[in-house]
């Protein structure tokens, strides 16, 4: 958590301090409630059975942790009827979270849905998403059969296996453990009962290195993010700077400040802080990607891809400066380049449709737009035919270098 807060920290600062209401009504709707995924119905509902189930299930896990300290069973079973609603819920919601994660799976990798086929998937991220599902169908699996045998020796009057517990789903996987010796039960009901929950601290272990960050960080990514229309670009900052000082408007503060000043990004130190924290919060969902107009007509564009390869130049760097004792030592790469190409870059038609798809509403065009100023303003390589529309522009107010006096003539010509 300390190296990843630095990592974010490497951005630049914005105001987030504003429309206070506003953002905590959005991080409730899309964080919380999970407001956008419905809008694919069958991945929206079996992924809100996943996160419900993800998040109840490991209530019980309170209960498992203070009986493994104290060496008591079941300890809430004083609790009565309202203990046996709790955990005939907790097994309803492990059965959801078994067919969900199966389901993802089946579509991952042996359906051809083209999102999950793109090229930024391709190894580390198919692994890990891989290895994230089998987690939790693992753990949701231990935890019914740790519940079967434990049904068993209740039935059996075996101390301390008190009579507690309702069993909706572990009671048909009980019928296939009912020929066993008690002793062989014991042992599976404890094999069951440890490699859960070593199961579950090695995933939260896990979850910091994984994709799967962002179901923590998707709540303070929905609160910082701006509060603006989707499609809104902001202004330069660096050049409404440089206009209000030409105008005298504000005075120079600082000779060192004012001599080296950035205009777009070239690399994540020019990116601000809410736009690193996006890369981290991303699920690698790829439905921006799928909506993307440019992604769909064959350009090399991917939004996802501008999102994961912030966030792995953002890694690398923070790599860096751990190797280095805690400063930046320049390895030669940047973000503009080495990572994203301008090709990709001015595929781009600023849409928004990525933002617009995303359950989270991330915006990989606010990165884009950032590495296109600086292609413009500090490399002056824009392509051919925007130099020219900008020329025209500059010229006669057209993009199409005619005088407005003559546009209704040219129009009707």
């Amino acid at each position: 958590m300390r190296r990843l807060r630095r990592n974010i920290r490497l951005g630049t600062v914005t105001d987030t301090t504003d429309h206070k209401r506003e953002r905590l009504m959005r991080m409730l709707r899309l964080a919380l409630g999970q407001g956008k995924m419905g809008v694919r119905p069958i991945a929206g509902v079996l992924h809100l059975f996943v996160y419900i189930g993800f998040v109840v299930i490991n209530l019980e896990m309170l209960e498992i942790v203070i009986d493994g300290i104290f060496s008591t069973h079941r300890i809430f079973s004083f609790l009565g009827a309202f203990y046996n609603i709790l955990i005939a819920t907790f097994e309803i919601l492990a059965l959801w979270v078994i067919i969900g994660v199966t389901v993802f799976y089946i579509r991952r990798n042996l359906l051809s849905i083209s999102r999950f086929h793109k090229r930024e998937l391709l190894g580390a991220p198919r692994r890990d998403a891989n290895r994230i599902l089998c987690a939790e169908m693992v753990m949701m699996l231990l935890f019914l059969g740790m519940n079967a045998c434990d049904s068993l020796l209740q039935l059996r009057g075996i101390t301390p296996y008190v009579k507690a517990g309702a069993f909706p789903v572990s009671q048909w996987v009980a019928m296939l453990f009912s020929s066993l010796s008690t002793p062989t039960l014991i042992v599976m009901e404890r094999s069951a009962w440890w490699l859960h929950i070593i199961g579950v601290f090695a995933f939260l272990n896990y979850l910091y290195y994984s994709k799967h960050l962002h179901i923590l960080l998707a709540f303070p990514y929905t609160y910082y993010a701006p509060i603006k229309p989707k499609g809104a670009l902001d202004n330069l900052s660096t050049v409404t700077k440089e206009v209000q000082l030409m105008l005298g408007t504000i005075e120079e503060t600082s000779q060192e400040e004012e001599a080296t000043p950035t205009f777009g990004a070239s690399d994540v130190f020019h990116l601000s802080r809410v736009q690193l924290l996006s890369a981290y919060a991303c699920t690698e969902c790829g439905r921006c990607t799928d909506e993307c107009p440019a992604n769909q007509t064959g350009k090399l564009l991917s939004p996802r891809k501008i999102v994961m390869d912030t966030r792995r130049r953002v890694q690398q760097v923070g790599e860096n400066i751990e190797t280095n004792k805690g400063t930046f030592v320049p390895d030669g790469k940047q973000l503009l380049g080495d990572y994203i190409t301008p090709e990709e870059l001015w595929a781009c038609t600023t849409c928004a449709a990525c933002v617009e798809a995303c359950p989270m509403e991330i915006s990989p065009l606010s990165i884009l737009v950032d590495l296109r100023r600086y292609i413009v303003m500090e490399q002056s390589a824009a392509p051919a035919s925007l130099n020219k529309m900008m020329t025209q522009m500059e010229n006669t107010s057209s993009p199409w270098g005619y005088n407005p006096t003559e546009r209704e003539k040219v129009w009707k010509e």
